[in-house]
């Protein structure tokens, strides 16, 4: 029998990379020569890809428009790597409707829900080149997107952290400008609709790897410098985001699962109650609540002994929040962790009196700790947090070193915690007195799971075993079973908010939940809390080499080096064929709308949607879905573009520089790559 060839992968670049390659196997005799009429065959296709090689080191010019805005820039070619590749073909787009952006002075503008969503236009004279076969656009106002934008940023000042926190899309982009939401107070009167509780984690569900289908292969229109490695800032998180898609699924859902120990009389459990976290990277205030609500309805008012909040399912992941920038204050700078609540961050809002003072509320209240509740104001304009208030967190008390702006009125501020263990426990034992329950206990968060015959009981100074009812052993099933939104859900939030610890919880749960971790931590011992479908405990290190493996399987470029999975970064590198070979994977994948859904959209929405303000004629407004990412020598962007044929294109932008900056000038040279794509 002849060996068989068997091509399974085929690399299509240009620039200074090779233009094409081709992986062969030998099945069943992979140690035997090739015949010579094969051989020959080879050879000669060898020689004719010679002929189209481009010479390594040759760069083709870069469009006038974008050398044009690097020149005002005050940049060079050699600070830019650039990838604009067609994907797909005309008539069978992958991508949403179009958004167009009119004045204000059209009527009948109707902003249609849901991705994919057929819309009735209005008569306005926006984007008069139809393309046959496309959806109708969504239709939105200027002014609208204006105006909201404006009323965000003046109540909040980190409105990207307001919007994750506040706002939870149950359609997708249904609205693509969010309104500002006050920080609730009355949080029992919040209600989660969109869980689906079965009783079942997420790795009980069944997971169906989808089969890529083969996608036409095109060259790019323009492709400079797409090896070098260069620092992505927020578009490394396209990375993780994805894998995530693709290896746990659209729908996947962390559950985070309650057990007790002792046993329940009445209202009053005799025991420990144990909260099991799962790494749901959006346990808000109001979620937290709703799962304490469910505890609450299994009958338990009173609990006469502790609530463990066990982390276990991530190991060392804390950092110090100050390391970055020195910004520890900063809600992007928090550390993930097993149990994460509401970011670690609390939101302070602040109501002004008559008398050159202003109220303080605080979402979530945090048990033991002081918080002022009045705060003297003084006549200044409004700032960041750090600059306005100067909050400084103290071991029993916040501490506010200023005065608060009389320029920021009703406002709300958001300050990271130091330690996202002890910012947990405190939020629960509020919460859980908030209710009306009792504790006799404490809270108490650890990274090791709960065991019942190490479980002491604290009086004074002194430590007993707990004995009688609260000594007998844990549930043998949790009592709840809370799920969390869905990965689209997520990753929502992850890209278009460009969530950092969202993204790193996402990163770790992709080997958590890695199948032959589950069946491993299920089949080796595991004490009652790990018997139901719970993921192998993970950390950096691990999680990491489940994504760059991934990549190996996967894709054909090196993979790119993370240090973390959100781009926080300054020493983690990715290429711009990195990235456009990603999204064009992805293109095709099952997952896309998912993927695609959760990008901004160019002068719409998320952190793109400045692009209408730079680049107010940009042909890509409302036709470009990207992720950006910014750091004091890093601007980038990568996504998708609808061109104005109908042709859909990835996108990747690169800038990083020696020295600081000026995001201001940079951006307007990638917003001419989105805008210059856009019109092809």
């Amino acid at each position: 029998m002849p060996p068989i060839f068997k091509p399974h992968h085929y690399r299509l670049l240009s620039g200074n990379t090779v233009i094409f390659s081709v992986k062969a196997r030998l099945l069943g005799h992979s140690h035997r020569p090739l015949p010579k009429r094969l051989k020959l065959k080879l050879l000669i296709a060898s020689a004719l890809l010679v002929q189209i090689v481009i010479p390594i080191g040759v760069q083709a010019a870069l469009p006038k428009e974008i050398q044009t805005a690097l020149n005002r820039a005050d940049l060079s070619a050699a600070n830019i790597s650039i990838i604009i590749t067609p994907v797909g073909t005309k008539n069978a787009s992958r991508l949403p409707p179009i958004v167009q952006v009119i004045d204000s002075g059209d009527t009948n503008i109707t902003v249609n829900t849901g991705p994919r969503a057929k819309t009735t236009t209005s008569a306005t004279t926006a984007n008069k080149k139809s393309i046959a076969n496309q959806t109708p656009p969504i239709t939105v106002s200027k002014q609208e997107i204006v105006q909201q934008e404006r009323a965000l940023h003046n109540y909040t000042d980190d409105a990207y952290t307001h919007q994750s926190l506040e706002n939870t899309p149950t359609v997708l982009h249904s609205n693509p400008v969010s309104k500002p939401n006050t920080v609730s107070n009355n949080e029992n009167n919040s209600r989660d609709k969109n869980q689906k509780n079965d009783g079942f984690g997420a790795t009980d569900t069944l997971t169906i790897t989808p089969t890529i289908g083969p996608l036409k292969i095109h060259q790019p229109l323009v492709n400079h410098q797409p090896n070098v490695a260069r620092t992505p800032a927020s578009t490394m998180k396209l990375v993780p985001s994805f894998i995530a898609l693709d290896t746990l699924g659209a729908d996947f859902v962390w559950h985070t699962r309650v057990y007790h120990s002792g046993i329940i009389i009445g209202h009053r459990l005799h025991g420990d109650l144990i909260i099991q976290g799962s790494g749901d990277p959006k346990m808000t205030h109001q979620r937290l609540q709703q799962l304490l609500y469910q505890v609450q309805k299994t009958g338990i008012r009173h609990i006469d002994g502790d609530i463990i909040v066990d982390s276990a399912v991530f190991k060392n992941v804390s950092k110090d929040p100050s390391t970055f920038d020195n910004a520890p204050l900063r809600p992007y700078n928090a550390s993930p962790d097993g149990f994460l609540v509401n970011f670690s961050s609390i939101g302070i809002q602040s109501y002004p009196l008559d008398n050159e003072q202003a109220q303080l509320t605080y979402t979530p209240q945090l048990a033991n700790y002081q918080l002022p509740s009045v705060v003297n104001t003084r006549a200044a304009p409004c700032s960041q947090a750090r600059y306005s208030l100067s909050p400084q967190w103290q071991t029993d008390k916040l501490v506010l070193n200023a005065n608060l702006p009389d320029g920021c009125g009703e406002h709300v501020f958001y300050i990271a915690y130091p330690d996202a263990k002890d910012f947990a426990a405190r939020a629960v034992a509020a919460k859980w007195q908030q209710m009306g329950n009792t504790l006799s206990g404490q809270v108490i968060a650890q990274e090791t799971p709960y065991n019942p015959h190490n479980s002491y009981k604290k009086t004074g100074k002194n430590t007993y075993p707990k004995l009688g009812l609260a000594a007998l052993s844990v549930s043998a099933l949790p009592i709840v079973s809370y799920p969390s939104l869905n990965l689209t859900q997520q990753i929502y939030d992850i890209n278009h908010f460009s969530n950092n610890v969202m993204t790193e919880q996402v990163a770790l749960s992709i080997s958590a939940y890695n199948k032959t971790n589950i069946a491993d931590s299920n089949t080796k011992g595991a004490t009652s809390l790990y018997q139901f479908g719970t993921p192998k405990s993970t950390d950096y290190p691990t999680a990491l080499q489940s994504i760059n493996q991934w990549w190996q399987t996967h894709l054909t470029t090196p993979p790119p080096y993370l240090t973390n999975g959100s781009g926080l970064c300054r020493d983690c590198t990715i290429s711009a064929a990195n990235l456009s070979e990603l999204l064009t994977y992805a293109y095709s994948h099952p997952s896309f709308d998912a993927y695609v859904d959760s990008l901004g959209i160019a002068g719409v929405s998320g952190t793109i949607a400045a692009h209408n303000s730079r680049l107010p004629e940009s042909a890509a407004i409302g036709r470009a879905w990207i992720k950006t990412g910014t750091l004091d020598n890093v601007t980038s962007m990568a996504g998708y573009v609808k061109g104005q044929s109908g042709q859909d294109y990835t996108v990747v932008g690169l800038i990083n520089t020696e020295q600081s900056l000026n995001s201001y000038t940079a951006r307007p040279v990638l917003d001419a790559m989105l805008d210059w794509t856009a019109q092809q």
